[in-house]
């Protein structure tokens, strides 16, 4: 299977940093309303592309549509902006790069500090703050304040590339699981499945997990999928207990990350499906970080049964994060394949 690139380029390029999900959110809505049976939208923004099963179960699959970005906190006299994050950030990825502010119309900026020139030894010598940059539009004060407001979302630019076998973009975090999801309910609209499914495109993931918090207490899902990016450390210095998934080594089953210890019967599920169907996997424990999994197992009456599909990425966080076609793809066919036949294991515990 040949990965749609010209989707994912359009995925990863539209802009949606945490609650400005609203060209992101339109796309989605677009792209899946013809794979399903019905769509909807909460009051916080989630989008519910459902399909109906054969049986009254609900499956929830969860793919947060945000990037994380920047909001406008104030602009000087001079016309610089200063910002607050909106996700993490490691402050040094913020050198040299551009940024486009979503105003009344969209402006380019670029990511400015103290020259080097002109820092002291001691200022050299430290680690850098997000406090530490500004944005530089090119423009004086009154022109900026035409376009631009305090509150207006800022996101990043960077273009999509492919590079060997890999794609790299910013914000494959997470329009990849975007995109495997889209990919996902195409591939069963003409299927009949077990139990219903609701895709869900949520909001706010990287501000703290909080559209999945409401998406799944409105779904109450029998069972549940995270679909997410995790951290390949597959670098130079990495030990081989440190690198959590390596890219080109498949798609990574969750059994736990800070915020969630996947249910051992859904693990156990995922790895026959994936050994079943020949799809290439390695396992993945994620000591730091969380994902919508959380939301979706424990936000719900008496929890669900879940797990998640990651998909590896190096560089997270970063404009450069980068991931193996042949790990996406895998990560399509293990999704499809578990909620093809989700009725057929034994849930009960053992």
């Amino acid at each position: 299977m040949a990965i749609d690139l010209k989707l994912l380029e359009e995925v990863c390029q539209t802009p949606g940093a945490p609650g400005y999900e609203q060209k992101i959110r339109a796309l989605i809505i677009d792209k899946v309303t013809p794979f399903v049976d019905s769509v909807e939208t909460d009051n916080m923004g989630n989008i519910y592309a459902i399909k109906k099963g054969k049986a009254d179960k609900k499956v929830m699959i969860g793919a947060h549509m945000d990037e994380i970005g920047f909001i406008v906190t104030h602009i000087d006299d001079n016309g610089f902006i200063r910002f607050h994050t909106l996700g993490g950030f490691d402050p040094k990825t913020l050198t040299a790069q551009r940024v486009l502010i979503h105003g009344k119309e969209d402006v380019i900026g670029v990511m400015a500090a103290k020259p080097i020139h002109v820092m002291s030894p001691e200022e050299r010598n430290k680690n850098p703050k997000t406090t530490d940059f500004f944005i530089d539009t090119g423009l004086p004060k009154e022109e900026v304040e035409k376009l631009i407001k305090i509150g207006d979302p800022i996101t990043r630019e960077r273009s999509f590339i492919t590079m060997g076998e890999c794609v790299n973009s910013k914000s494959l975090d997470n329009r990849l699981a975007v995109f495997i999801l889209l990919e996902t309910m195409r591939s069963l609209q003409n299927e009949e499945v077990p139990y219903d499914i609701y895709g869900v495109f949520t909001v706010q993931e990287e501000v703290g997990i909080r559209g999945a918090n409401v998406s799944a207490m409105r779904v109450n899902p029998d069972f549940g999928f995270g679909l997410d990016t995790t951290i390949a450390y597959d670098l130079p210095g990495a030990a081989a207990h440190e690198k959590v998934t390596s890219l080109g080594e498949g798609t990574a089953i969750k059994i736990m990350d800070a915020s969630t210890i996947c249910d051992y019967r859904m693990v156990e599920y995922m790895k026959q499906t994936a050994d079943k169907n020949k799809i290439k996997w390695q396992p993945e424990i994620l000591t730091a970080g969380g994902t919508d999994t959380a939301g979706i197992q424990r936000m719900t009456e008496g929890g669900s049964i879940a797990g998640a599909v990651s998909i590896p990425t190096r560089h997270l966080h970063q404009v450069i994060e980068m991931a193996h076609q042949k790990d996406i793809e895998a990560s399509i066919d293990l999704l499809k394949a578990c909620v093809r036949s989700i009725d057929s294991f034994d849930w009960s515990f053992k």
